[in-house]
């Protein structure tokens, strides 16, 4: 009998419940991320269902961040301090999971982004990848030999502080960091740079090629420090311009190719790349951590 596995993908404006029978996805509910007093209780209510028609061989919660995942931390499974109102300190994974008869996995939505990418996208065949999304935020997933990377945290890759470009003066739109890559290249930092929405501004707007330095600066760093194998790009930034990413890439190989053996010209294309999953990303990575907690349960007995 195919194993029944559900997911919760936890974001900034929306939540979505899945249900998978295996790795297809069959049934799903979205509702809007309002207050955690209401929105987690509704997300519950959700899984109670579909444990009440069968049981349920794993679950998967995919949360915005930043997230307590340091498992002997009495605040393990709770929303760190965040600038979304009322949801600092919440409580997502034990409101989720107290009394639910499964095993259950919580990490970032970019981490099962991440992970989702790996086994059923643009990370397949690859053992180490990043996954970024540059929308309202700038967030990065990071795996490595095909796990997400946890050690004190998570990765923030989105608050990096790296190298301007000549030239370019604008403060930034961080509230925490000013002109970290977030504050330089996120939809509302976009906005903020162009004087009106980034979904206005012609091609030939110079901002654009700030950003795509700025990017490539992201891609160096990535690259320098993770040494992944794939920079996967998500979101609606980083995907509503053609011209973004091969400009992206062309700066980085400048950039780095003379350091880097493995990056040039031909390798490049393969290395950065879009994400192939789209908003499917966050729900399936919900599932693959489902997934994840049924496996280290079987193993372990």
């Amino acid at each position: 009998m195919t194993q029944r596995f559900a997911g919760i993908e936890l974001g900034g404006t929306k939540a979505i419940a899945v249900l998978a029978q295996g790795d297809q996805i069959v049934d799903r509910s979205v509702i809007a991320t309002g207050a955690p007093g209401a929105t987690l209780p509704a997300l519950r209510e959700r899984l109670d269902a579909w444990a009440s028609q069968a049981p349920l061989a794993g679950l998967g919660i995919a949360s915005f961040g930043p997230v307590q995942l340091n498992p002997a931390h009495p605040d393990f499974g709770s929303i760190l301090a965040t600038p979304k109102p009322g949801w600092s300190g919440a409580q997502v994974a034990s409101t989720l999971t107290d009394g639910l008869a499964c095993p259950w996995r919580i990490d970032t939505d970019v981490n099962g982004a991440a992970l989702a990418e790996y086994r059923w996208g643009a990370g397949a065949g690859c053992d180490s990848l990043c996954y970024v999304t540059i929308g309202t935020g700038l967030g990065g997933g990071v795996l490595v030999n095909g796990e997400p990377v946890h050690g004190a945290m998570h990765p923030e890759i989105g608050h990096l502080r790296l190298r301007r470009a000549p030239g370019d003066s604008f403060a930034g739109a961080c509230r925490f960091h000013g002109d970290c890559i977030e504050g330089l290249v996120s939809g509302p930092a976009l906005a903020a740079r162009f004087g009106m929405d980034a979904a206005a501004a012609p091609d030939s707007h110079p901002v654009w090629q700030d950003a795509a330095a700025d990017i490539a600066e992201l891609c160096g760093a990535i690259l320098l420090t993770t040494s992944a194998q794939r920079i996967l790009f998500g979101g609606s930034v980083a995907l509503s311009r053609a011209f973004l990413l091969p400009r992206v890439r062309a700066l980085a190989v400048e950039r780095m190719g003379a350091y880097l053996p493995f990056l040039d010209i031909g390798s490049a294309d393969a290395i950065i790349r879009p994400a192939s999953l789209g908003s499917e990303a966050g729900p399936l990575g919900a599932i693959a951590l489902a997934q994840a907690a049924y496996r280290a349960a079987q193993a372990t007995g």
